[in-house]
């Protein structure tokens, strides 16, 4: 049996610890479906990373709601968050299980067209450009959501993946992007990213 300070996760709260599933459930799904368009095993690798994860933030949210219970209320009270708590996991169990068609050859996977025909938002992939104005500023400073609708999931560079990239994350040339959007947020983000318009840096 485990020591309380050998489960991870368990020295943060509560809502703390559902934030993080639900954060992590949303990556999950992102990078499960860039597994399976991109055909990575790399990508596929990390969603089965991230679902370890996930067991042991349900886990820590248990022992936190088993330890917190001491009333028959605080009992209903914590029932609610464990239900909000299976929903993320259940969501995680998803996309691990999605990755698993990547088993499938790739030319027999015909749900990948009509998931991008019927998804209003979609996964796609840009290059950074060594002309492009967003070299060498973060994700933060450019605002890249805000700006474009589209939101960076992953970077890789050269050989190293960065996935759930922070704000402070630098970006630079030649980093590719798995971004995830609308048709018409992609399209003018790669107009930034190929260098083709600036960067609408604010005035200061």
């Amino acid at each position: 049996m485990k020591d309380a300070d050998e489960i991870p996760f368990i020295d943060l709260s509560v809502r703390e610890i559902l934030t993080e599933m639900k954060d992590t459930s949303e990556v999950m799904v992102d990078l499960a479906y860039a597994a399976l368009m991109f055909d990575s095993e790399d990508i596929a690798h990390e969603v089965s990373e991230l679902e370890e994860k996930m067991d042991n933030l349900n886990y820590a949210i248990k022992i936190k709601a088993l330890l917190a219970a001491r009333t028959r209320e605080d009992a209903i009270q914590l029932s609610g968050l464990l239900q909000v708590a299976a929903a993320a996991e259940a969501i995680s169990n998803a996309a691990g299980d999605l990755v698993k068609l990547q088993s499938v050859d790739i030319e027999r996977r015909p749900f990948l067209s009509f998931m991008l025909r019927e998804s209003e938002e979609t996964i796609r992939m840009t290059t950074l450009s060594e002309n492009s104005d967003m070299v060498n500023h973060t994700i933060d400073e450019l605002a890249v959501e805000a700006e474009t609708g589209m939101r960076i999931i992953a970077i890789r560079r050269r050989q190293r993946w960065i996935y759930d990239p922070e704000p402070e994350t630098k970006l630079k040339a030649r980093d590719t992007l798995i971004v995830r959007g609308t048709k018409d947020g992609y399209e003018r983000l790669t107009e930034f990213t190929s260098g083709r318009k600036p960067w609408p840096f604010e005035e200061v």
